[in-house]
Protein backbone atom coordinates (compact mmCIF):
# COMPACT_ATOMS: atom_id res chain seq x y z
CA UNK A 1 0.00 0.00 0.00
CA UNK A 2 1.11 3.58 -0.62
CA UNK A 3 0.98 6.56 1.69
CA UNK A 4 -2.41 8.27 1.56
CA UNK A 5 -3.81 11.44 3.13
CA UNK A 6 -6.85 10.51 5.19
CA UNK A 7 -9.05 12.03 7.86
CA UNK A 8 -9.44 10.07 11.09
CA UNK A 9 -12.97 9.13 10.00
CA UNK A 10 -11.64 7.79 6.70
CA UNK A 11 -8.83 5.91 8.47
CA UNK A 12 -11.32 4.22 10.81
CA UNK A 13 -13.53 3.34 7.85
CA UNK A 14 -10.52 1.83 6.08
CA UNK A 15 -9.62 -0.18 9.17
CA UNK A 16 -13.12 -1.62 9.39
CA UNK A 17 -13.22 -2.34 5.66
CA UNK A 18 -9.85 -4.10 5.68
CA UNK A 19 -10.78 -6.16 8.74
CA UNK A 20 -14.11 -7.22 7.22
CA UNK A 21 -12.38 -8.17 3.98
CA UNK A 22 -9.61 -10.18 5.62
CA UNK A 23 -11.55 -11.96 8.36
CA UNK A 24 -15.05 -13.42 7.77
CA UNK A 25 -15.58 -13.62 11.54
CA UNK A 26 -15.70 -9.80 11.84
CA UNK A 27 -19.14 -8.19 12.09
CA UNK A 28 -19.97 -4.50 12.43
CA UNK A 29 -23.26 -3.36 13.94
CA UNK A 30 -24.96 -0.68 16.00
CA UNK A 31 -27.43 2.17 15.69
CA UNK A 32 -27.59 3.60 12.14
CA UNK A 33 -24.26 2.04 11.10
CA UNK A 34 -25.80 0.21 8.12
CA UNK A 35 -27.03 2.01 4.97
CA UNK A 36 -26.70 5.45 6.63
CA UNK A 37 -23.04 4.81 7.45
CA UNK A 38 -23.26 6.02 11.03
CA UNK A 39 -23.80 9.48 12.47
CA UNK A 40 -20.18 10.37 11.66
CA UNK A 41 -20.07 8.21 8.50
CA UNK A 42 -17.42 5.92 9.97
CA UNK A 43 -19.18 2.86 8.51
CA UNK A 44 -20.04 4.52 5.20
CA UNK A 45 -20.29 2.03 2.33
CA UNK A 46 -19.65 -1.08 4.41
CA UNK A 47 -23.17 -2.49 4.13
CA UNK A 48 -23.16 -1.94 0.37
CA UNK A 49 -19.81 -3.73 0.05
CA UNK A 50 -20.20 -6.58 2.54
CA UNK A 51 -23.95 -6.98 2.79
CA UNK A 52 -26.47 -6.62 5.59
CA UNK A 53 -25.25 -9.83 7.22
CA UNK A 54 -21.83 -8.31 8.00
CA UNK A 55 -22.67 -4.63 8.68
CA UNK A 56 -26.15 -3.95 9.98
CA UNK A 57 -28.42 -1.71 12.06
CA UNK A 58 -29.73 -2.67 15.47
CA UNK A 59 -32.61 -1.43 17.62
CA UNK A 60 -31.92 1.61 19.80
CA UNK A 61 -30.94 -0.55 22.77
CA UNK A 62 -27.30 -0.30 23.81
CA UNK A 63 -27.55 -3.07 26.40
CA UNK A 64 -28.97 -5.36 23.73
CA UNK A 65 -26.23 -4.40 21.28
CA UNK A 66 -23.45 -5.30 23.70
CA UNK A 67 -25.29 -8.36 24.99
CA UNK A 68 -25.62 -9.70 21.46
CA UNK A 69 -21.93 -8.99 20.86
CA UNK A 70 -21.05 -11.02 23.97
CA UNK A 71 -22.94 -14.03 22.66
CA UNK A 72 -21.38 -13.70 19.21
CA UNK A 73 -17.87 -13.40 20.62
CA UNK A 74 -18.44 -16.49 22.77
CA UNK A 75 -19.23 -18.38 19.58
CA UNK A 76 -16.14 -17.53 17.55
CA UNK A 77 -17.14 -14.22 15.96
CA UNK A 78 -15.41 -10.84 16.27
CA UNK A 79 -18.13 -8.21 16.72
CA UNK A 80 -17.32 -4.50 16.40
CA UNK A 81 -20.13 -2.41 17.87
CA UNK A 82 -20.68 1.33 17.82
CA UNK A 83 -22.23 3.20 20.74
CA UNK A 84 -22.89 6.28 18.54
CA UNK A 85 -22.17 8.78 21.36
CA UNK A 86 -20.24 8.48 24.61
CA UNK A 87 -23.11 8.91 27.09
CA UNK A 88 -25.38 6.65 25.03
CA UNK A 89 -23.21 3.73 26.21
CA UNK A 90 -24.26 3.97 29.85
CA UNK A 91 -27.31 1.69 29.48
CA UNK A 92 -24.83 -0.99 28.31
CA UNK A 93 -22.40 -0.48 31.17
CA UNK A 94 -23.75 -3.37 33.22
CA UNK A 95 -23.13 -5.72 30.29
CA UNK A 96 -19.63 -4.27 29.83
CA UNK A 97 -18.58 -4.37 33.50
CA UNK A 98 -20.26 -7.64 34.47
CA UNK A 99 -19.83 -9.76 31.34
CA UNK A 100 -17.51 -8.26 28.72
CA UNK A 101 -14.74 -7.53 31.23
CA UNK A 102 -15.08 -10.66 33.39
CA UNK A 103 -15.87 -13.60 31.13
CA UNK A 104 -12.27 -14.74 30.59
CA UNK A 105 -11.59 -14.62 34.33
CA UNK A 106 -14.92 -16.22 35.21
CA UNK A 107 -14.22 -19.16 32.88
CA UNK A 108 -10.60 -19.55 34.05
CA UNK A 109 -9.36 -18.48 30.64
CA UNK A 110 -11.45 -20.90 28.62
CA UNK A 111 -13.74 -18.28 27.03
CA UNK A 112 -12.36 -15.05 25.61
CA UNK A 113 -14.39 -12.23 24.14
CA UNK A 114 -12.64 -10.86 21.04
CA UNK A 115 -14.83 -7.79 20.57
CA UNK A 116 -14.47 -4.04 20.12
CA UNK A 117 -16.77 -1.40 21.56
CA UNK A 118 -16.33 1.81 19.59
CA UNK A 119 -17.22 4.92 21.60
CA UNK A 120 -17.13 8.37 19.92
CA UNK A 121 -16.28 10.55 22.94
CA UNK A 122 -15.32 13.94 24.37
CA UNK A 123 -16.20 17.49 23.36
CA UNK A 124 -15.14 20.07 20.84
CA UNK A 125 -18.08 19.68 18.45
CA UNK A 126 -20.61 21.97 20.12
CA UNK A 127 -22.81 19.07 21.17
CA UNK A 128 -25.44 19.10 23.89
CA UNK A 129 -25.43 16.95 27.02
CA UNK A 130 -25.19 13.16 26.51
CA UNK A 131 -23.12 13.84 23.38
CA UNK A 132 -19.80 15.09 24.79
CA UNK A 133 -18.90 12.97 27.82
CA UNK A 134 -15.37 11.83 28.51
CA UNK A 135 -16.17 8.42 29.97
CA UNK A 136 -12.78 6.73 29.75
CA UNK A 137 -12.31 6.47 33.53
CA UNK A 138 -15.31 4.14 33.90
CA UNK A 139 -13.77 1.65 31.50
CA UNK A 140 -10.19 2.10 32.71
CA UNK A 141 -11.34 1.29 36.25
CA UNK A 142 -12.89 -1.99 35.07
CA UNK A 143 -10.31 -4.84 35.10
CA UNK A 144 -10.49 -7.02 32.01
CA UNK A 145 -10.87 -4.24 29.46
CA UNK A 146 -8.28 -2.65 27.21
CA UNK A 147 -8.94 1.07 26.68
CA UNK A 148 -7.44 2.76 23.65
CA UNK A 149 -7.79 6.25 22.18
CA UNK A 150 -6.03 7.46 19.00
CA UNK A 151 -5.02 11.07 18.40
CA UNK A 152 -4.02 10.78 14.73
CA UNK A 153 -5.51 9.17 11.61
CA UNK A 154 -2.55 6.80 11.35
CA UNK A 155 -3.02 5.60 14.92
CA UNK A 156 -6.76 5.33 14.31
CA UNK A 157 -6.16 2.88 11.48
CA UNK A 158 -3.50 0.72 13.11
CA UNK A 159 -4.91 0.68 16.64
CA UNK A 160 -8.38 -0.26 15.42
CA UNK A 161 -6.94 -3.07 13.29
CA UNK A 162 -5.04 -4.37 16.33
CA UNK A 163 -8.11 -3.99 18.57
CA UNK A 164 -10.23 -6.07 16.20
CA UNK A 165 -7.54 -8.75 16.08
CA UNK A 166 -7.15 -8.81 19.88
CA UNK A 167 -8.27 -11.96 21.72
CA UNK A 168 -9.74 -9.81 24.49
CA UNK A 169 -12.29 -6.96 24.59
CA UNK A 170 -11.19 -3.44 23.69
CA UNK A 171 -13.06 -0.21 24.39
CA UNK A 172 -11.99 2.02 21.51
CA UNK A 173 -12.49 5.70 22.38
CA UNK A 174 -12.68 7.90 19.28
CA UNK A 175 -12.20 11.69 19.73
CA UNK A 176 -15.12 13.20 17.83
CA UNK A 177 -13.47 16.57 17.28
CA UNK A 178 -10.57 14.87 15.47
CA UNK A 179 -12.71 12.89 13.01
CA UNK A 180 -11.99 15.44 10.29
CA UNK A 181 -8.30 16.00 11.06
CA UNK A 182 -6.16 14.83 8.13
CA UNK A 183 -2.63 13.49 7.80
CA UNK A 184 -0.57 11.18 5.63
CA UNK A 185 -1.09 7.56 6.63
CA UNK A 186 1.76 5.20 5.78
CA UNK A 187 0.35 1.71 5.35
CA UNK A 188 3.79 0.12 5.11
CA UNK A 189 5.65 1.28 8.20
CA UNK A 190 5.42 -0.38 11.61
CA UNK A 191 3.45 1.58 14.21
CA UNK A 192 3.63 1.04 18.00
CA UNK A 193 0.74 -1.13 19.14
CA UNK A 194 -1.70 -1.15 22.04
CA UNK A 195 0.13 -0.59 25.31
CA UNK A 196 2.69 1.82 23.86
CA UNK A 197 2.90 5.59 24.30
CA UNK A 198 4.81 7.79 21.85
CA UNK A 199 6.63 11.12 22.06
CA UNK A 200 4.92 13.47 19.59
CA UNK A 201 7.27 16.41 20.17
CA UNK A 202 10.68 16.58 21.79
CA UNK A 203 11.35 19.14 24.50
CA UNK A 204 13.69 19.85 27.39
CA UNK A 205 11.88 22.09 29.90
CA UNK A 206 8.71 20.18 30.79
CA UNK A 207 6.63 17.24 29.58
CA UNK A 208 2.97 17.49 28.58
CA UNK A 209 1.18 14.12 28.88
CA UNK A 210 -2.08 13.78 26.95
CA UNK A 211 -4.28 11.30 25.13
CA UNK A 212 -7.01 11.34 22.49
CA UNK A 213 -8.58 14.77 21.94
CA UNK A 214 -6.10 16.55 24.22
CA UNK A 215 -2.98 15.63 22.25
CA UNK A 216 -3.60 18.24 19.55
CA UNK A 217 -4.22 20.87 22.25
CA UNK A 218 -0.97 19.93 24.00
CA UNK A 219 0.90 20.26 20.70
CA UNK A 220 -0.63 23.71 20.18
CA UNK A 221 0.48 24.70 23.67
CA UNK A 222 4.01 23.43 22.99
CA UNK A 223 4.16 25.49 19.80
CA UNK A 224 2.96 28.59 21.64
CA UNK A 225 5.51 27.99 24.41
CA UNK A 226 8.29 27.76 21.83
CA UNK A 227 7.44 31.29 20.72
CA UNK A 228 8.14 32.36 24.30
CA UNK A 229 11.44 30.48 24.49
CA UNK A 230 10.26 27.45 26.45
CA UNK A 231 10.77 23.89 25.15
CA UNK A 232 7.89 21.51 25.93
CA UNK A 233 7.86 17.79 25.23
CA UNK A 234 4.54 16.15 24.30
CA UNK A 235 3.75 12.50 25.06
CA UNK A 236 0.69 10.80 23.55
CA UNK A 237 -0.47 8.04 25.90
CA UNK A 238 -2.54 6.29 23.14
CA UNK A 239 -3.28 3.28 25.35
CA UNK A 240 -4.95 4.11 28.66
CA UNK A 241 -5.08 0.40 29.57
CA UNK A 242 -2.53 -1.14 29.40
CA UNK A 243 -0.49 1.93 30.33
CA UNK A 244 3.06 2.49 29.12
CA UNK A 245 4.87 3.53 32.30
CA UNK A 246 8.28 3.10 30.70
CA UNK A 247 7.85 5.65 27.89
CA UNK A 248 5.89 8.17 29.94
CA UNK A 249 8.26 8.07 32.91
CA UNK A 250 11.38 8.24 30.75
CA UNK A 251 9.97 11.39 29.16
CA UNK A 252 9.22 12.95 32.54
CA UNK A 253 12.64 12.08 33.94
CA UNK A 254 14.27 13.78 30.95
CA UNK A 255 12.65 17.14 31.79
CA UNK A 256 11.93 16.91 35.53
CA UNK A 257 8.54 18.61 35.19
CA UNK A 258 5.18 17.38 33.93
CA UNK A 259 1.62 18.49 33.24
CA UNK A 260 -1.17 16.01 32.45
CA UNK A 261 -3.83 17.31 30.04
CA UNK A 262 -7.26 15.67 29.64
CA UNK A 263 -10.81 16.78 28.85
CA UNK A 264 -12.47 14.60 31.49
CA UNK A 265 -13.27 15.96 34.93
CA UNK A 266 -10.20 15.90 37.14
CA UNK A 267 -11.49 14.16 40.26
CA UNK A 268 -10.85 10.38 40.35
CA UNK A 269 -9.84 10.49 36.69
CA UNK A 270 -7.39 8.90 34.28
CA UNK A 271 -5.38 12.11 34.68
CA UNK A 272 -5.29 11.49 38.45
CA UNK A 273 -3.94 7.99 37.86
CA UNK A 274 -1.25 9.26 35.50
CA UNK A 275 -0.16 11.85 38.07
CA UNK A 276 0.04 9.14 40.75
CA UNK A 277 2.02 6.75 38.57
CA UNK A 278 4.47 9.44 37.46
CA UNK A 279 4.93 10.73 41.02
CA UNK A 280 5.56 7.24 42.42
CA UNK A 281 8.07 6.32 39.71
CA UNK A 282 9.79 9.65 39.08
CA UNK A 283 9.75 11.30 42.51
CA UNK A 284 13.50 11.84 42.75
CA UNK A 285 13.64 13.26 39.22
CA UNK A 286 10.88 15.82 39.70
CA UNK A 287 11.74 19.50 40.18
CA UNK A 288 8.08 20.34 40.86
CA UNK A 289 4.80 18.56 41.65
CA UNK A 290 3.02 17.09 38.64
CA UNK A 291 0.12 19.32 37.61
CA UNK A 292 -3.21 18.54 35.90
CA UNK A 293 -5.18 20.59 33.40
CA UNK A 294 -8.58 18.93 32.99
CA UNK A 295 -12.25 19.59 32.51
CA UNK A 296 -14.02 21.00 35.53
CA UNK A 297 -15.95 18.77 37.93
CA UNK A 298 -19.35 19.71 36.53
CA UNK A 299 -21.80 18.19 34.02
CA UNK A 300 -20.82 19.06 30.46
CA UNK A 301 -21.99 22.62 29.76
CA UNK A 302 -24.14 23.95 26.86
CA UNK A 303 -22.38 24.37 23.49
CA UNK A 304 -21.76 28.10 23.89
CA UNK A 305 -19.87 27.46 27.12
CA UNK A 306 -17.85 24.36 26.27
CA UNK A 307 -14.75 26.40 25.44
CA UNK A 308 -14.50 27.25 29.15
CA UNK A 309 -14.78 23.58 30.13
CA UNK A 310 -12.20 22.15 27.75
CA UNK A 311 -8.48 22.50 28.50
CA UNK A 312 -6.99 25.16 26.26
CA UNK A 313 -3.57 26.53 25.42
CA UNK A 314 -3.75 29.33 28.00
CA UNK A 315 -4.67 27.00 30.86
CA UNK A 316 -1.87 24.61 29.90
CA UNK A 317 0.73 27.37 29.72
CA UNK A 318 -0.45 28.75 33.08
CA UNK A 319 0.13 25.31 34.61
CA UNK A 320 3.59 25.12 33.04
CA UNK A 321 4.43 28.56 34.43
CA UNK A 322 3.47 27.28 37.89
CA UNK A 323 6.01 24.43 37.88
CA UNK A 324 8.42 26.10 40.35
CA UNK A 325 10.92 27.57 37.93
CA UNK A 326 14.11 28.86 39.55
CA UNK A 327 13.99 32.14 37.60
CA UNK A 328 10.58 33.15 39.01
Amino acid sequence: MATEKLSMAQALNRALRDSLAEDPSVYVFGEDVGPLGGVFRITDGLTAEFGEDRCFDTPLAESGIVGMAVGMAMNGMRPVVEMQFDAFAYPAFEQIASHVAKTRNRTRGKVGLPMVIRVPFAGGIGGVEHHCDSSEAYYAHTPGLKVVTPATPEDAYYLLREAIASPDPVVFMEPKKLYWAKEEVDFDRPVPGIGKAVVRREGTDATLIAYGPSVSTALEAAEAAAQEGRSLQVVDVRSVVPFDDETVCAAVRSTGRAVVVAEASGYASVASEIVARVTERCFHSLAAPVRRVTGFDIPFPPPKLERFQLPGVDRILDAVDDLQWEDQ
